[in-house]
């Protein structure tokens, strides 16, 4: 089973570009909706994350995901204490959902994962792949996300390797622009290219490793 890392900073695109590898058959593994089904009522973070911060609570039995963002926005202690709760949890899932694929013959699947780069997590990985697009079409995609400012862009910028970092330490990058025609066919290519290829990082570098970041935000 080859399995593709698929990543990129925020507002690059890098959702639209998970939906197409659905779309195309291709199972995908997204950690940000794990961190959600997490943070849900009964979800196994909800103890230990309130537990350390209890303002985050939702009134629900649930984690406000908004509140909790604040709470660590900045604070590189209260982020690091946030990840050394989630991460083993949502390590956890990916290793379940990449065992399920494995045992029904997936020969490509993906996991989505915001900060890939920035943990470490680029050898569990057969490739990496990254979504990339113009600054400032990033920017006003990001602007249009409910209770984003600038400056909040801006910290959360800091927090992640610049694009063109990313860009040199992918295997391959999709431009996420206006012409969404050109991202579909470079992810059918990537399909074509990898859907027979034989993967090596499965399961050794998933029993041994660091666990992967998942964004809280």
């Amino acid at each position: 089973m080859f399995v593709l890392g698929l990543t990129g900073s925020i507002a690059m695109g890098k959702s639209h570009t998970a939906r197409l590898f659905r779309a195309m058959g291709v199972p995908v593994c997204d950690a940000d909706a794990l961190v959600h089904a997490l943070f849900r009522p009964g979800g196994a973070a909800v103890g230990p994350v309130l537990q350390a911060f209890p303002e985050a609570a939702d009134g629900k039995g649930g984690i406000d995901r908004a509140r909790l963002a604040e709470r660590v926005l900045g604070d590189r202690a209260a982020l690091r204490r946030l990840e050394a709760i989630v991460h083993p949890l949502v390590r956890t899932e990916q290793k379940r959902f990449l065992e399920a694929q494995c045992r029904i013959g997936r020969p490509l699947v993906v996991l989505d994962v915001p900060l890939l780069f920035e943990t470490g997590a680029a050898r569990r990985f057969d490739a990496v792949v990254v979504v990339s697009a113009h600054p400032l079409l990033q920017e006003q995609r990001a602007l249009k996300r409910p209770g984003m400012t600038r400056a909040r862009l801006v910290q959360i910028r800091t927090e992640q390797l610049p694009d063109a970092v990313k860009r040199r330490r992918a295997d391959f990058v999709i431009a996420s622009g206006a012409d969404r025609g050109r991202t579909a066919q470079a992810v059918a290519q990537l399909i074509k290219r990898f859907g027979k290829t034989r993967g090596r990082v499965w399961p050794q570098a998933w029993l041994t490793s660091a666990p992967t970041h998942a964004r809280t935000r």
